[in-house]
C-alpha cells in the first residue's frame, strides 16, 4: 500500500473531533474546563523550562521541539481541518529558511534581536508562494493532491540547488551569528519559538471554533455536499494552505538563524514533511493539542534515533516503523483516543445506573413472618 493511500486511509478511519459544534452537550463541559487547565499548565511548563535546565542538549532538544510543534500545529490547520493531506509543506519551512537567510544580510546585526524581528516578513513570503501553488494543488482532491505536494517539496529543493546567484547553491547560505554565548545562547531561540507556537496554536483554536471551522469540517466530511450547501470550498482551502504556509515558513526562519547556516537539502528535507505529518497523527489530527503533544513525543525520540543509529542510517529503518505503528494502530491519536476512553467509561458508569434504576424493588414482608420463621427453624 502507497503512503498516500496509507495516509488517506487512516484519516478516513478516525473520527475527526468536533470542531466548534454550536450546541454543547453539558458533558463537555468539565473535559473542556480540563482542556484549558491542562494549557495553562503546560503554557507555565513551558515559559519556566528554560530557569529548570542548564544542559544546552536537553534546551537545543526543546527549541527543535517547538520548531515541529510550530509546523505541525500549521500542518493541521490543512491538513486536520480540512482532510486534505500535504506531504509538501516542509517546502515552505526551506522558503522561510531562505528567505531569513537573503533579509539577514541587508541589516546590521547588534544586538542578535534583528533577524527575530523579520520573522513575520519570512513567514508573509513563504506564505506569497503558497497563494499560486495552493490555487493548483486545491484544484485536485486525494491522492493527486499528495502527489502534487510532494512534487512541490522537491522542486523547491531543485530550485534552492540551482539558483546559484540567489541561495549559493548546494554550498549553502549563511546567516549572522548571534552575539550571545554560553548559556545565554538558547533561551532567545526558545522563547521566540514559544510566542510563535502560541499564536499557532490561538489561530487554530479559533478556526476551531468559529463558523470559519464549521465550513472546513463540513469540507472534509464532503466536499460536494459543502458546495450544495453554499460554502466557498476553494477559498476556504486556500486560505488554510496559505496559513500553514506562513506558521511553516517562520518556523523556518527560526531554523535557519539557530544553526547559522543552511543547505538545500536540509531545509527541503522529505523526513522533516513526514515527521511534521507523524506528529499530527501521533497526537491527534483535527485537534488543537494534538499537534503540539505530538511533537513533544516524537521529536525526542527522533533525536534519540539519529544521536544512537545515525551512522548506520538505521533510525531511518526505526522511525518509518514508528510511523506505520501509529498510522496502522493509533489512527485516532492519543487525545481522541483518551477522550473516547473516557466518554466509554462515563457511558458504562450510566448504563450500570439505569440498570440499577430499572430493577423491580422487592415487596416488604407482612408484618410477623420474622416471628414465624423463627419458630419454624426452632421446630
Amino acid at each position: 500500500m502507497g503512503l498516500p493511500r496509507l495516509l488517506r486511509r487512516a484519516s478516513g478511519r478516525a473520527p475527526y473531533p468536533p470542531t466548534g459544534n454550536l450546541r454543547h452537550s453539558r458533558g463537555s463541559a468539565p473535559m473542556k474546563i480540563a482542556g484549558y487547565v491542562a494549557a495553562l499548565v503546560a503554557l507555565v511548563i513551558a515559559a519556566v523550562f528554560p530557569q529548570l535546565v542548564n544542559s544546552p542538549v536537553v534546551m537545543t532538544m526543546a527549541i527543535f521541539t517547538l520548531i515541529y510543534a510550530i509546523m505541525a500545529s500549521g500542518w493541521n490547520i490543512l491538513g486536520g481541518y480540512t482532510g486534505y493531506i500535504s506531504l509538501g509543506h516542509a517546502a515552505f519551512f526551506g522558503i522561510g529558511a531562505y528567505a531569513l537567510a537573503l533579509l539577514s544580510q541587508h541589516i546590521t546585526v547588534t544586538t542578535g534581536y534583528e533577524p527575530f524581528f523579520l520573522l513575520p516578513v519570512a513567514g508573509l513570503i513563504g506564505a506569497a508562494c503558497a497563494v499560486p501553488l495552493g490555487i493548483i494543488t486545491l484544484r485536485t482532491r486525494r491522492h493527486v493532491f499528495v502527489v502534487l505536494t510532494i512534487a512541490m517539496l522537491f522542486i523547491g529543493q531543485l530550485l534552492a540547488i540551482n539558483l546559484r546567484g540567489l541561495t549559493n547553491g548546494s554550498t549553502g547560505s549563511g546567516l549572522p551569528q548571534p552575539p550571545w554565548m554560553g548559556s545565554t545562547f538558547n533561551p532567545p531561540f526558545y522563547y521566540t519559538a514559544l510566542i510563535v507556537l502560541v499564536v499557532a496554536v490561538a489561530v487554530s483554536w479559533w478556526i476551531r471554533q468559529s463558523k470559519f471551522g464549521l465550513g472546513l469540517r463540513a469540507i472534509r466530511d464532503d466536499e460536494d455536499r459543502a458546495l450544495g450547501l453554499g460554502i466557498n470550498a476553494g477559498v476556504s482551502k486556500l486560505v488554510c494552505f496559505v496559513l500553514a504556509a506562513f506558521f511553516i515558513a517562520i518556523a523556518g526562519g527560526i531554523y535557519s538563524y539557530f544553526v547559522t547556516y543552511i543547505y538545500p537539502q536540509f531545509v527541503f528535507d522529505p523526513l522533516a514533511d513526514l515527521s511534521m505529518v507523524l506528529m499530527v497523527f501521533a497526537g491527534g489530527i483535527g485537534t488543537v493539542a494534538g499537534p503540539v503533544l505530538g511533537a513533544v513525543l516524537i521529536e525526542p525520540a527522533h533525536e534519540y534515533f539519529t544521536f544512537t543509529y545515525g551512522s548506520s542510517g538505521l533510525y531511518l529503518v526505526l522511525y518509518g516503523v514508528l510511523f506505520l505503528i501509529i498510522i496502522t494502530l493509533l489512527p485516532q491519536g492519543v487525545i481522541p483516543s483518551v477522550r473516547n476512553l473516557i466518554e466509554t467509561q462515563k457511558d458504562k458508569r450510566k448504563s450500570r445506573a439505569a440498570a440499577v434504576a430499572s430493577q423491580p424493588l422487592e415487596p416488604p414482608a407482612p408484618a410477623g413472618s420474622e416471628d414465624l420463621v423463627s419458630r419454624q427453624e426452632a421446630r
